[in-house]
């Protein structure tokens, strides 16, 4: 299974469910190696390998955070513009660059959700458990965000992949279901409930689920998905031949 939400979510860019448990995000380096770590190394690490906020602007210096913020009325729209740039870097497929922008989006406001998302996003591949983390946090500040529950939801989804338990997937499902609460036109949330159900061996409710994702988006189909399916279940209404 693919994790479309490199793809579908990124897609818009920028764009509300429950309020999700904040997770910390283990990315701490312990020891005598936490002090080795230079600012390049940090820089490339979500939220400069789990510094607090004010060790980070420590690590960085306020001049260098004036410097970041004197464009722009303050440092929450600055924190913005960061944010949104690391999505541009991610679509153009420079991580490096977009995940040191989030950081950045991180360090000069805490408490923008995006900043969070993005490093969820950039982490989701190669570490589920690390973006659950962090796109909890993002829930944390932005209870509502239907993005980042269709985040959360495929992140549970992927470490199911991994670690094949029900709990991954109730997570998933819980999560789906809480984001097309919030938008019940979010064809990416739409598609991750459909994978849920072919997980659950309900291809009927399956197809239906990814009908109504094609509806809203075709060019966002997951055709892998098509095939899995169709291996099951001829589609009921004939659309996938």
């Amino acid at each position: 299974m693919k994790y479309h939400v490199l793809i579908g979510a990124l897609a818009a860019l920028l764009g509300a469910g429950a309020p999700a448990t904040a997770q910390k995000v283990k990315t701490k380096v312990k020891g005598a190696a936490a002090a080795d770590l230079s600012l390049a190394a940090r820089r490339q690490l979500p939220l400069f390998g789990g510094l607090t906020p004010q060790a980070a602007q420590q690590l960085v210096g306020e001049p260098y955070l004036k410097g970041l913020e004197q464009s722009f009325a303050s440092r929450t729209e600055a924190s913005q513009f960061f944010a949104n740039k690391g999505y541009e870097y991610i679509n153009e497929g420079q991580a490096d660059t977009a995940r040191y922008r989030f950081n950045l989006a991180w360090l000069l406001d805490p408490k923008n959700p995006d900043a969070y998302r993005g490093l969820g996003l950039l982490a989701a591949n190669t570490s589920p458990d690390q973006a659950i983390g962090l796109f909890s946090q993002g829930l944390a500040l932005s209870p509502n965000n239907a993005q980042l529950l269709a985040d959360l939801g495929s992140g549970y989804l992927l470490r199911y992949g991994q670690t094949k338990k029900t709990k991954d997937l109730k997570g998933a499902e819980e999560q789906l279901r809480k984001a097309i609460a919030t938008d019940a036109n979010s064809s990416y949330a739409w598609q991750q409930l459909a994978w849920v159900q072919f997980y659950q061996n309900d291809f009927a409710q399956a197809w239906e689920s990814l009908h109504k994702s094609s509806t809203l988006n075709f060019s966002g189909v997951d055709f892998e998905l098509v095939t899995s399916l169709k291996d099951k279940m001829p589609d009921p209404k004939g659309l996938f031949k």
